[in-house]
């Protein structure tokens, strides 16, 4: 949960005047009772090895410690219950490791125990509640309201805590039944210690204790098992979803958003081989996309690097298990790192690297997870590029490595679909032909003929841009499709494209001799525009009227000239 420096300065404040004062005001209202050191020591060291055991709920940690607070309070009093507490917090926030982000945590959950513990123990006291031994009959329905205020108090901070954040969360909530539930158990649990110290002394603790430790202990390992079950699951499921992306730009990112919605990751990066060399391919840190401007690694160099270099993966659980190991770009805040080798056919296609600034963020399992998703994304790179490249070559022109008269069409047809919507204005069509063509051929040879067509080529691509779409419509004809152009534009577009051929020799190889000398020749061609809506209502017509134009208008006119569609009336 993000916060804002300001707001991580105001907890730290409150903390500040709250917590120790009132602490130290507490003793002085509610100091201890019965004091019996062995007994209270017994109390803390108990709490500390709770508060290092939670329970995983949900993928959350929960802290069961309210059994020993209640018969803790109930025999020392509210002072000692406030105290243990604070130990108990102090030591789960180490448990968690929590890292500087959130390192906010801790005196918030301080300022809650504090006011939780505060507020139920007056609240114990003013309906009668004592501290000591007393009859069961006497304490239990303070004690039970002690508990219940406790979990509403507790609640109540924590939808206030959300709010000074700015996010919202239920009052009452799947939480708050989580937290009734558990009190069914804690309840008589904390009952039945406080009575027990009386008859036997601080071994009441181990007794009712040992058993509880057992069962969390059991607990977290079905847990553990179950949480791998889940990760498996999932792992699958991403997999197929990998496997079914046909473009790799839609894999990188489909695999970076499910990896950063299963693991605790702030930094990604995905690296892919090029030659020699280990370049960035995706760069994602705090759930933005930065650019991927950060310089190449070599083989061994760096944690990348090393992954490269040895097949094998890394996992780094603080800072100074890496700060040898790494080279160039890391964020200042790094602690856990975890890296992953994206093999396919028994070689390293890439990289990839996850990092957070929380320590031991990873386990060993989670990286074993993270092993199977790469091979997965080995697997769906390789299909995508592979899909890419045969759609580009159904696309393209071999010779010309422009659009194809395929691509060309189903392009218009789309275009006018999009006129039509009103997504489009208009839409203008330019045809070319290169004049004299076969002369050019028959003189020199086809090869030199194919020169001056990728030539032709690519002066129209380096003209046009972004403009609009430049395709081989078959032999030496070319088409311009420009969206959103006027005709009038249109033929100011064709005329430059008719100069940009005429004025400037092609260069090419005279192909029927042995020496292939380099010619200079002149070209020219015949252009025919015609434009949507005002001459077609259809891509078929659209492409009939720029050719008429251009035989009719411009080649039988006397060549390399632009004729424009007329209606004939």
């Amino acid at each position: 949960m993000a916060i804002t420096r300001t707001q991580e300065t105001i907890i730290w404040a409150v903390w500040a005047l709250l917590v120790p004062a009132g602490i130290y005001f507490t003793y002085q209202f509610f100091p201890p009772v019965n004091a019996d050191i062995l007994s209270m020591l017994a109390f803390v060291v108990f709490t500390i090895i709770i508060s290092v055991m939670p329970i995983m709920i949900s993928g959350l940690p929960i802290l069961l410690i309210q059994w020993v607070s209640l018969a803790a309070f109930l025999k020392f009093g509210l002072f000692f219950e406030v105290v243990l507490l604070q130990i108990a917090i102090f030591t789960y926030m180490i448990r968690l490791r929590v890292g500087k982000s959130d390192l906010y945590r801790l005196p918030w959950n301080s300022i809650m125990f504090f006011l939780m513990s505060l507020s139920s123990g007056m609240i114990y006291f003013s309906i009668g509640g004592t501290v000591g031994y007393t009859p069961v009959e006497s304490v239990f329905f303070p004690a039970l309201i002690y508990q219940v205020s406790a979990i509403l108090i507790n609640q109540v901070l924590l939808v206030g805590f959300h709010a000074f954040l700015n996010r919202e969360i239920k009052l009452f909530g799947e939480d708050l039944k989580w937290d009734f539930s558990a009190m069914l158990i804690m309840f008589p649990m904390g009952l039945g210690l406080f009575y027990l110290q009386y008859q036997i002394g601080p071994i009441a603790l181990f007794l009712i204790g040992l058993p509880f430790i057992s069962g969390a202990m059991i607990l977290r390992l079905y847990n553990s098992s179950e949480q791998i079950n889940q990760y498996l699951q999932k792992a699958v499921e991403i997999g197929h979803q990998l496997t079914e992306s046909l473009q790799v730009n839609e894999v990188l990112q489909l695999f970076l958003d499910k990896i950063l919605q299963t693991l605790p990751v702030e930094y990604a990066y995905i690296l892919d081989v090029k030659g020699d060399e280990l370049v960035l391919l995706r760069r994602v840190e705090n759930n933005i996309n930065k650019p991927i401007n950060l310089p190449p690694l070599k083989k061994n160099e760096g944690i990348s690097g090393l992954v490269w270099g040895t097949g094998k993966s890394a996992l780094f659980h603080t800072k100074s298990d890496w700060t040898e190991v790494v080279k160039g770009y890391m964020p200042e805040d790094v602690e856990s790192v975890l890296s992953v080798p994206i093999v396919r056919n028994q070689k390293v296609r890439g990289v990839l690297l996850l990092a957070s600034s929380k320590r031991r963020a990873y386990r060993k399992y989670q990286l074993m997870i993270v092993d199977i998703l790469c091979s997965y994304l080995g697997v769906a790179i390789a299909n995508a590029r592979h899909y890419e490249t045969t759609k580009r070559n159904s696309e393209h022109c071999a010779l010309t490595k422009l659009y194809n008269y395929r691509y060309f069409e189903n392009l218009l047809s789309s275009e006018f679909t999009a006129m039509q919507t009103g997504d489009r204005a208009c839409l203008s069509l330019i045809m070319l032909d290169i004049d004299h063509f076969k002369s050019v051929n028959d003189s020199y040879g086809h090869q030199s003929g194919n020169e001056i067509l990728y030539e032709l080529a690519r002066r129209l691509e380096t003209l046009i841009g972004d403009e609009g779409t430049v395709a081989r419509y078959g032999g030496e004809e070319f088409v311009i499709l420009l969206p959103d152009t006027t005709k009038e534009d249109a033929f100011l577009i064709a005329e430059i494209v008719r100069r940009t051929i005429a004025d400037r020799p092609f260069i090419l190889h005279d192909n029927l001799e042995a020496e292939r000398k380099t010619i200079s020749l002149k070209i020219t061609a015949s252009i025919g525009v015609a434009a949507a809506p005002l001459d077609a209502d259809d891509s078929m017509a659209l492409i009939r009227h720029a050719d008429r134009a251009l035989y009719t208008g411009a080649k039988q006119a006397g060549r390399n000239r632009v004729a424009e569609y007329v209606k004939s009336s």
